[in-house]
């Protein structure tokens, strides 16, 4: 279906309270004091998604993980417009899923880490996909297998070397993952 059809207005209503309750979620990971709530979030992706020329969209999960992807975006923009204001206030800080994590959350400077997933997607644009569906989208293994058409054993193991690879970028460029 086309972004501007009435499919998509037909899909919203059926997953918005699944997309608030993953944009609650995702704030939840971030520091104290946010200042963007999870309808706003959501309604912010919808009208990217809604504006976007050629967009098609096949089924839930793909909505699922296009909006996703879009959330990390708004997610960034907003960190980005907060750190302007503040000049030189402490960055915003976010911690990565159950499914990234070790057994205690790492805290992690939210622009720091988009632009550790910038640098992976010219590694693995599968992986970065992996991290935003199982992070942002709270897909299930086996949900995003089929997304991505690949195996359950491929999500583990790409989720497993993004994660090892996203803790090594993080701390190794001055995160302060130890605390939180």
């Amino acid at each position: 279906m086309a972004a501007d059809s009435p499919e998509l207005d037909r899909l919203l209503p059926e997953i918005y309270d699944e997309l608030r309750r993953l944009a609650a979620a995702a704030l939840r990971r971030e520091q104290r004091g946010h200042t963007l709530q999870p309808t706003a979030l959501v309604n912010e992706a919808y009208l990217r998604l809604a504006r976007s020329p050629g967009l098609q969209i096949l089924d839930r999960k793909q909505f699922l993980a296009l909006t996703a992807r879009v959330m990390r975006q708004v997610l960034v923009e907003h960190a980005r417009a907060r750190q302007r204001i503040k000049r030189g206030g402490s960055p915003l800080r976010v911690t990565l899923g159950d499914d990234l994590a070790a057994s205690t959350p790492s805290y992690f400077d939210l622009l720091a880490l988009d632009q550790a997933l910038e640098r992976l997607g010219r590694l693995s644009e599968q992986q970065v996909r992996i991290v935003e569906l199982r992070y942002l989208a709270g897909l299930s293994v086996e949900e995003v297998a089929e997304v991505l058409a690949v195996s359950p054993t491929t999500v583990k193991r790409d989720t497993a070397m993004a994660k090892a690879w996203l803790m090594r970028e993080l701390r190794g460029r001055g995160s302060d993952a130890d605390a939180g």
